[in-house]
């Protein structure tokens, strides 16, 4: 564990340069070095640290790396191993934002690829919802939560809100308290004022909207809030932060298109880097290079501060069996918002048939085959698909 900053940086970058197949192959590739073959750590206090971070919000793999920088190096070296192994990532990214303005908005074949990647990204964003919902609906309470969720949210509920009701009624309901019910009565009198304040309209986006070429320049705070939540609510996984990301970004706000929306998405999903990745092509539509970069920065300071600044408090408030009830329930809420999202994206991508043939073709795979680098394979072969496809 004791080397210098300068091969402490160099060592996470490479690893940032590996890190192809998804948090899953990420965390083991970062186990089987530092853990398994170089001891850095026990693998009793690796599985206790990995606990803590799936608790919380924010990519594992990036939290597990600056915890390890930590270790070896204090603050300091917590901050460099997070920023190499984000580094790889955010450098290909803006790379592959910059190609996509300059190229893909002009280029009518370039355009056809990503109206098939489009209906690859809505399966693995369905997927998503089983994959975490197999790991925390762990009970009837839960599912209950994460249907009204989506229903409130469905209807127009701000999703804080949301969030903040299903963690607080899942912490009382498992203790028998009224209060509970308190909670699920104050969500339908919200939900119902929010019908009444707004009409029943549902809102999926800006359809009428063409490809833009150039970004907005919305106020650099407004661009890092919109990160900073993402990196907040990332519960279970990055792609819980999608339909926070997209509320501002595609529906309320309106800095891109929904089809751009899930270009960011397939664009991230064949990158070595955690999957919230695509924010830095959102923030790019929001306020330029510089918006891609203050809404990055937004992301990740969560996954950064957690260890950095309190990572021995953490670790005993996750012994409280409150807190983490009150997570479960927010996760449980999370849930539910991406429901809502797989839904409405399904609807509004899914319109012929090259598309749904995508769609169920990629469902199957991904629930057939469990390879770390299949999200790479069927976002490329769904590209492949849909150019083949419109020169029959």
């Amino acid at each position: 564990m004791k080397q210098s900053y300068a091969k402490l940086f160099l060592r996470f970058l490479r690893f940032g340069c590996l890190a192809f197949g998804g948090p899953v192959a990420q965390i083991a590739m970062i186990k089987k070095e530092l853990v398994d073959e170089e001891k850095w750590i026990s693998k009793e206090q690796f599985n206790r640290a990995l606990a803590v971070y799936q608790v919380l919000p924010g990519p594992e793999a990036h939290e597990l790396c600056v915890y390890f920088g930590m270790k070896a190096k204090c603050r300091w070296g917590g901050f460099l191993a997070g920023l190499g192994f984000m580094l790889p990532g955010l450098l290909l990214m803006l790379l592959l934002t910059w190609f996509y303005v300059e190229y893909g908005i002009r280029s009518p074949m370039i355009k056809t690829l990503f109206t098939g990647i489009q209906a690859a990204v809505v399966s693995l964003i369905v997927f998503a919802v089983y994959r975490i919902g197999k790991h925390s609906m762990i009970n009837y309470k839960l599912f209950i939560i994460a249907v009204c969720s989506s229903i409130s949210f469905f209807l127009g509920v701000n999703f804080l809100i949301i969030l903040f009701l299903a963690g607080f009624s899942y912490v009382f309901w498992n203790k028998g308290n009224i209060l509970a019910i308190a909670f699920a009565v104050l969500l339908v009198a919200i939900t119902t004022y929010t019908i009444y304040q707004k009409g029943f309209t549902i809102k999926t986006g800006t359809p009428v909207q063409t490809a833009i070429a150039q970004p907005n320049n919305k106020p650099t705070a407004q661009i890092f809030i919109t990160g900073l939540k993402g990196g907040l609510l990332s519960f279970g996984g990055a792609y819980t932060a999608i339909p926070i990301i997209q509320q501002d970004a595609v529906i309320k706000k309106q800095w891109m298109t929904r089809e751009q929306f899930l270009d960011g998405i397939a664009l991230s999903g064949i990158l070595p880097a955690p999957l919230i990745i695509f924010s830095t092509f959102v923030g790019y539509f929001g306020g330029g290079w510089w918006g891609a970069i203050i809404i990055t920065i937004g992301i990740f300071l969560p996954a950064f501060s957690f260890t950095l600044i309190g990572h021995s408090l953490l670790e005993k408030l996750i012994a409280n069996t409150s807190l983490h009830s009150f997570l479960d329930g927010v996760t449980a809420g999370v849930i539910g918002l991406i429901a809502i999202t797989a839904i409405k994206l399904f609807l509004t991508t899914i319109t012929g048939i090259p598309a749904f043939i995508i769609f169920f073709m990629s469902l199957l795979v991904l629930i057939k085959f469990k390879s770390k680098y299949m999200v790479i394979f069927i976002i490329l072969g769904a590209g492949l698909f849909s150019l083949v496809w419109s020169l029959l």
